[in-house]
């Protein structure tokens, strides 16, 4: 069986080719035309969108004639395929999939699995079905474990300012105004219910916001031992402390820090700092 996903996954260039997954490109428009979201690295994707202020680029997913082909490409082999993507609460690309699936040569072999979440925890459920794969799993216990990760997976984060949610519509300007005045910082998390954003607090600070992300974390997981994946967009200050925050309360089986895909910093900006947390149980059987 193949694994597709998504650029919002994460995966790093070993990772893919270790488990042979096959990623679908996320493009980032800009006024000078597209790229996908893979050819442009973190730190020049935040200093071109630093310099366009105050306005911002847009996001695409791939057509579904994309994904169809893509599709028809692996299906040659004759391997079935699990196509693992962004939150369909966040994006369309998994609509996007699930149309190309049909326009296929053979859309019986072809299933989808909506992640309800991105990034880190995107990345957890994503190297979870290869891992899986190349182990020999049928594919039930693998929808199964899926299924297990994805309600016990966190993913939480903070933001510098709420200027780019706001420039993107994922949020109303009102409320990123009155946000920006009283200089809040959001903790956002990704809802398990729907797969979309969730207000968590809003604090005056950055290390007020990192505690109360440490604090949301230490609920949820107490003393059980878990894989934390420290993520941000050009904010290593943040990256850091988070992380050394983490260590104190949260009882850590596997640590480490990434940078957010350019496709993601469009609507967050390079001041984003968070975690994709998932209990080590899940995942320690598989890689």
């Amino acid at each position: 069986m193949k694994i597709v996903t998504d650029s919002a996954a994460e995966l790093t260039q070993q990772e893919m080719e270790k488990y042979g997954v096959i990623t679908a490109p996320l493009y980032i428009n800009f006024p000078e035309g597209e790229i996908k979201s893979s050819d442009i690295s973190p730190d020049e994707f935040y200093t071109r969108l630093e310099k366009m202020q105050p306005n911002i680029p847009t996001t695409a997913q791939p057509s579904s004639g994309q994904f169809a082909k893509l599709y028809d490409q692996l299906l040659e082999n004759g391997d079935p395929i699990l196509s693992v993507h962004i939150s369909s609460g966040l994006s369309g690309t998994i609509n996007s999939a699930r149309v190309g699936g049909e326009q296929s040569s053979q859309p019986s072999k072809i299933q989808f699995w909506d992640t309800l979440t991105l990034s880190g925890g995107e990345r957890f459920q994503v190297l979870a079905a290869a891992a899986a794969t190349k182990a020999g799993w049928p594919i039930e216990m693998i929808m199964e474990r899926l299924a297990m990760i994805r309600e016990k997976t966190e993913v939480i984060y903070t933001l510098e300012t709420l200027e780019y949610l706001a420039r993107g519509g994922r949020i109303g300007r009102v409320s990123a105004l009155l946000g920006s005045l009283l200089k809040l910082k959001p903790v956002i998390n990704v809802a398990h219910e729907d797969g979309k954003y969730s207000t968590v607090t809003k604090v005056r600070t950055i290390p007020a916001a990192l505690g109360a992300i440490c604090d949301n974390l230490t609920t949820v997981y107490g003393n059980t031992p878990v894989w934390a994946t420290i993520l941000h967009g050009k904010f290593e200050k943040g990256a850091e402390d988070l992380a050394e925050s983490l260590k104190q309360k949260l009882n850590i089986a596997k640590l480490e820090v990434a940078r957010i895909s350019p496709v993601l910093g469009v609507h967050t900006g390079p001041g984003i700092v968070g975690a994709a947390v998932v209990p080590m149980s899940l995942m320690e059987d598989l890689v």
